[in-house]
């Protein structure tokens, strides 16, 4: 009998360990579950976080859009046309691939009556979606010339599709001989206590270039071949490149000269990154005194 009684016991006693050991085990398994969901949440949400722009590079499609949409609505007038960017954006650079025309009215005696065709952008861009997914609205561009008081308030209304919206303003009608690129871009950032807007937030400029890929350097060349001037032999061609490489020399010698006068004087802050890059444009220069 005690023999029997010692066989139960211990039979009572194995199952009680084990159902002690089992949730152990699941709750290691969930902490280990749990600790991997919240890194993975850190993850995403890094990788989701909007960058800020620093540099936008408008490409050739672009600004032949913007060309063609002023020829046909705006031409010989003092109004400004509105559309949006389509693009990519990496790491705070922002490629402007595509773009197209929104209609857009304004009064010109009251700033703050302006309209844009929501309806209209969001079936366009719809459109657009469905032949190439990789484009996504990245901002809107006018014609300008300047920012204007309703372009906060424009811009507010493109935040509603992206977190930071670029505005590009496109220079239609270049001055003859004119070395600067004909765009500007800005980014909208929090407004300085002292800076007086109703939305909180300002315009700031951002470096912009224009360039391309392969494919549409392509088509860039053979457009430039049809509208080419025939009657100007290659040498006038190459004189002229020149000449227009001497002018734009000129213009960025004097903008350093008055920049480093106004460091002198005290109008403006030292910037020792300038003058690092400045000393660097110095020392490519070559020794003409040098003998050979």
């Amino acid at each position: 009998v005690h023999g029997t009684s010692k066989t139960l016991k211990m039979s009572d006693e194995k199952p009680s360990t084990e159902t002690k050991e089992k949730p152990e085990v699941k709750e290691s398994k969930d902490s280990n579950e749990s600790k991997e969901e919240k890194e993975e949440n850190e993850v995403t949400s890094v990788l989701s976080k909007p960058t800020m722009p620093n540099h936008v590079v408008v490409h050739p499609l672009v600004l032949l859009s913007v060309v063609d949409h002023y020829n046909r609505v705006a031409m010989n007038s003092s109004k400004r046309v509105v559309g949006v960017l389509l693009g990519e954006s990496f790491k705070g650079k922002v490629d402007v691939t595509n773009s197209y025309a929104v209609p857009f009215e304004e009064d010109p005696s009251d700033p703050k009556v302006w309209y844009i065709d929501r309806q209209y952008h969001e079936e366009f861009f719809g459109m657009f979606k469905k032949v190439n997914a990789k484009e996504k609205v990245i901002g809107w561009y006018s014609t300008g010339p300047k920012i204007k008081e309703c372009d906060l308030d424009i811009n507010e209304l493109f935040r509603g599709y992206c977190s930071n919206p670029i505005y590009v303003i496109v220079d239609v009608n270049p001055k003859e001989g004119a070395s600067e690129i004909p765009i500007d871009a800005y980014v909208t950032t929090e407004a300085l206590p002292e800076e007086k807007s109703h939305l909180g937030r300002q315009f700031i400029h951002l470096s912009s270039e224009i360039g391309a890929y392969e494919a549409e350097e392509v088509g860039v060349e053979h457009l430039l071949r049809n509208i080419r001037d025939t009657t100007i032999t290659t040498l006038a061609d190459q004189v002229q490149a020149k000449l227009n490489s001497l002018k734009a020399l000129k213009l960025r010698l004097s903008d350093i000269d008055k920049y480093l006068q106004n460091v002198i004087t005290g109008r403006l802050p030292l910037n020792h990154q300038i003058i690092y890059n400045l000393q660097d444009i110095f020392n490519l220069m070559p020794d003409l005194s040098m003998q050979e």
